[in-house]
This record gives structure tokens, C-alpha cells and sequence, in this order.
């Protein structure tokens, strides 16, 4: 659903304690900060990665699955209760008005499903036909969701071969360049760092997000799940009250 979104703390706690960790025990064992910010093993990494990813996934893909990162931090927020509220005053209207009347108010939300939702209940259509149709909508979306959810996931499976890459072509600088002790420092530093890299971005930030979109998606899901149980329901004729009694047991899965 289209809804307000407020922040995640939890992630944005795991972000700085990771980076705490990892920057703080560099300098614990008596190195520099500086030492693990090397552009050329980032460039390596970063470029052969996304790379990747783009072979593997079409461009729209891509470009909605990094949209969807901003969830990781900025969650939709758990609406439920107000969703529910808004379906059985539509439920009360249309006992009081008629279907149609649901027409004007499919106007004015965002939201396209149940954009949908009311104009197909405002058109007259049986309740299984409403229920086929909303479902078909909401399994196309998600499913669209979770390919887009996957490029983290393929991310994090090829970061550590790409940084493996790197240490190779780090060290491929070291062996050119034996003849000269300057270079060979900056050689093995990126050797080094584009392992650390490949590695730390597959598992403090890609894969873990992944796993936070698909677990976001599934809530999602539950609330698409209950919108189209509630519309059937007005489809039906049903007793508002009685709607909100049911649709409440979806607070008790997603709170």
C-alpha cells in the first residue's frame, strides 16, 4: 500500500554499529581509517558488481529494486487499524447509499488497488469477480516486488567473487611492479581492501536488505490480502460491524 512511511530505527542502529565495529577495530589493532578507503578496490568492486546485476536483471528491475531500498530505513508504515476503519465506513455508505456511491470517494486515493477495488464495486460486479480480478492485481504487484527485491540478493552473491577479483588484479599490480618497492604498498592495499569490500557490502548491507524488502513485502501482502477480504465483503452486503470483527484478526498477524 501507498501509506505513510516513518523511520526504522533498528536499520539505521545497524548500519552505524557495523560501521562502528569495523572502523572501530581497525583502529583498535592500531590502523588508520584511511587504509580501508582505497577508490580503485571500491571502483572494482561497486562497478563489477552492478554490473552483474544489470546483466542479470532488466534495467526497470534494476532502478525499482534500488527505489525499494528506501524502505529498508523508511518502512510503510503499519496501517492496518486505519485501512480497516476506512473500509467499513465504505461498508456503512454503501448500506446507506448504494454501491455507487463508492464511485466518488475511488477518486480520491492513491492507492491503485483499491482505486480498483472501489470502481469495480461501484460498476456492480458479483463478489467473486471482484475477488478474482484484485487478486490477480495484487499477485502481479507483489510478484514484481519480490524480482525487484532479488537484485540485493544477486548483489550479495556476486560482491565477494568481485572482490576475490580484485585482490587478483591487486595482486597482478604487486607482481608488474616488484622491481619497484614504492608501488608495491598500494598494490597489495587494494588487494586487500577490494576482499574486505566485496565481502562487507555482500553482508552488512546487500544481503541484509534483501532480506528487510522481503520481509516488507510480505507484510504488504497481508495488507492487500485483508483490503481484498474487506471489499468482498461490502460486495456482499455484509453487516459492517461484523466486517470489522474479521478484518481486525489481520491486526493480530501483522502487529
Amino acid at each position: 500500500m501507498e501509506i505513510k512511511a516513518r523511520i526504522d530505527l533498528n536499520s539505521v542502529a545497524g548500519v552505524i554499529l557495523a560501521l562502528i565495529a569495523i572502523f572501530g577495530g581497525q583502529i583498535l589493532e592500531g590502523g588508520h581509517i584511511s587504509a580501508l578507503l582505497q577508490l580503485a578496490a571500491f571502483l572494482i568492486v561497486m562497478g563489477g558488481t552492478i554490473g552483474a546485476v544489470l546483466l542479470q536483471s532488466p534495467v526497470k528491475t534494476l532502478v525499482n529494486g534500488i527505489k525499494m531500498s528506501k524502505w529498508v530505513f523508511f518502512p510503510p508504515a503499519g496501517t492496518a487499524r486505519v485501512l480497516i476503519k476506512q473500509l467499513v465506513g465504505w461498508a456503512q455508505l454503501a448500506r446507506k447509499e448504494g454501491l455507487l456511491v463508492l464511485e466518488d470517494h475511488a477518486e480520491l486515493v492513491n492507492d491503485s488497488l483499491i482505486k480498483k477495488g472501489l470502481q469495480l464495486l461501484a460498476d456492480g460486479n458479483n463478489p467473486e469477480k471482484l475477488r478474482e480480478i484484485l487478486e490477480i492485481e495484487a499477485d502481479m504487484e507483489v510478484s514484481y516486488q519480490r524480482q525487484s527485491a532479488k537484485i540485493w540478493e544477486a548483489a550479495g552473491g556476486y560482491a565477494p567473487t568481485i572482490g576475490i577479483l580484485g585482490a587478483v588484479l591487486g595482486l597482478i599490480h604487486v607482481m608488474e611492479n616488484l622491481a619497484d618497492p614504492s608501488l608495491l604498498g598500494s598494490g597489495i592495499a587494494v588487494a586487500f581492501v577490494a576482499t574486505i569490500y566485496g565481502v562487507g557490502l555482500a553482508n552488512l548491507f546487500f544481503l541484509p536488505i534483501a532480506n528487510k524488502l522481503k520481509s516488507i513485502i510480505n507484510d504488504q501482502l497481508v495488507m492487500r490480502e485483508m483490503l481484498i477480504d474487506g471489499l468482498v465483503a461490502i460486495a456482499h452486503g455484509e453487516n459492517p460491524r461484523l466486517i470489522e470483527n474479521r478484518l481486525m484478526s489481520y491486526c493480530v498477524i501483522k502487529e
